[in-house]
């Protein structure tokens, strides 16, 4: 695709992003519009972003479990960058208004202390990266009406983010059972979701080396400091009411959010 064409797709989605205006997927009309090219979209709705004052702090994997495919009808993960201004503060009150179609996701998310570069990077290398785990929230958002999406659409929406909420109880990953550990999404205190962390890639860590791995192909590397969330362990569920959600692991923590009144 021409440089122009990629750039005219990133403006309209970062217009439909700051507008919160759904628009229509791009391989509507841009019908040769591949992963490299949606990654190169991506690219260029994050630059526009940090050229504003805003930063990259990770990435992300996203439709790891077969769930989260199922749900949105696609059979590949999809995977972007995480950017400061989405992140948001536990136990604060999130307006839907800034979203389009939220949905909200369990997953555990990792802290690094060292680099990591693909390609051939393996889960002793992850192991070896990583800080300590905290239990996450992810809200996930569109900006393609409908959610009406094919792998290269909601790549070139930055694997559909929206929001991420850290909790407060860090730990060691030699303290966790990655590859076997039940998290639940509650809302107003009844349960509403749950799933393994096995479901995500086997466990968590091995998704992180294959997110590392996969974006070594666009000159990527994991910086020490940043945030990395592997997936959700389970299928999103729909934020369409005021009221508390709260993500729990067992054994581990949890982390809770507000939603005001819209």
């Amino acid at each position: 695709m021409q440089t122009a064409q990629l750039h005219e797709i990133a403006t309209i989605l970062r217009e439909a992003r700051l507008n919160r205006t759904p628009v229509a997927a791009p391989t509507k009309t841009w019908q040769q519009l591949d992963a490299d090219a949606a990654f190169e979209v991506q690219r260029l709705t994050v630059d526009m972003a940090v050229s504003e004052g805003d930063r990259v702090v990770g990435y992300k994997l996203g439709n790891i479990a077969k769930a989260m495919q199922a749900a949105f009808g696609l059979d590949q993960p999809d995977y972007g960058f995480l950017l400061a201004s989405t992140f948001t503060y536990e136990g604060t009150t999130v307006d839907p208004g800034r979203y389009i179609e939220p949905f909200v996701e369990l997953e555990p998310a990792f802290l690094l202390k060292r680099h990591l570069r693909g390609p051939n990077v393996t889960v002793a290398d992850v192991i070896n990266a990583v800080e300590c785990a905290v239990p996450a929230i992810e809200i996930i958002d569109s900006r393609v009406q409908n959610w009406a999406i094919d792998l290269p659409d909601t790549l070139s929406d930055n694997g559909s983010t929206g929001a991420v909420i850290l909790g407060g109880t860090p730990r060691r990953i030699t303290d966790l059972r990655l590859s076997d550990t039940t998290g639940t999404l509650r809302f107003n205190g009844e349960p509403v979701m749950s799933g393994n962390t096995k479901n995500i890639l086997g466990n968590p860590l091995s998704a992180t080396a294959w997110l590392c791995n996969r974006l070594a192909a666009y000159d990527v590397e994991f910086e020490p400091g940043q945030v990395i969330l592997p997936g959700s362990c389970l299928e999103a569920v729909r934020m369409n009411a005021p009221g508390t959600w709260t993500g729990e692991f067992a054994d581990w923590g949890s982390v809770q959010f507000e939603v005001s009144p819209a």
